[in-house]
């Protein structure tokens, strides 16, 4: 049975994981990522389109599938060794979150629907998942 992440990241480096077909998460941290096993679903919500002075985005920008059996450290400078997780990336539309949020159930305050979203990482249900799937996908 797999468990459905989300992972929360700008939309730039979104885009840098789709094409390296990889994620990262927590500024390259490896507990959250630790805890994704190989077939777990993982969406990704862009609050910006650059980290950190982008602009608003609230979008709902990929999903893929981790394809991998546990993490692994990159070294993207000298100094900087993040640890990621293949994943196997599904062909997707950017989804504005605003019109979901009513139907979405891990948002349970709909008045702050932005406050899941600053713990990074987090499951959702299956029924949030297929909704989202979806409305990226079309399927």
């Amino acid at each position: 049975m797999s468990t459905y992440w989300v992972n929360t990241v700008s939309r730039d480096h979104v885009r840098r994981g789709v094409e390296g077909g990889f994620t990262q998460a927590n500024h390259g941290k490896p507990w959250m990522l630790r805890k994704m096993e190989r077939g777990d679903w993982i969406v990704f919500y862009s609050p910006k389109t650059d980290y950190p002075d982008g602009k608003p985005l609230q979008a709902f920008t990929a999903l893929g599938q981790i394809s991998d059996d546990g993490p692994y450290q990159a070294e993207m400078t000298p100094e900087f060794h993040p640890w990621r997780r293949n994943v196997a990336f599904e062909t997707c539309v950017e989804v504005p979150i605003r019109p979901l949020i009513d139907r979405l159930d891990f948002i349970e305050d709909k008045s702050r629907w932005g406050y899941r979203f600053r713990f990074g990482v987090f499951t959702i249900g299956e029924s949030d998942f297929s909704l989202l799937r979806h409305e990226l996908t079309g399927r």
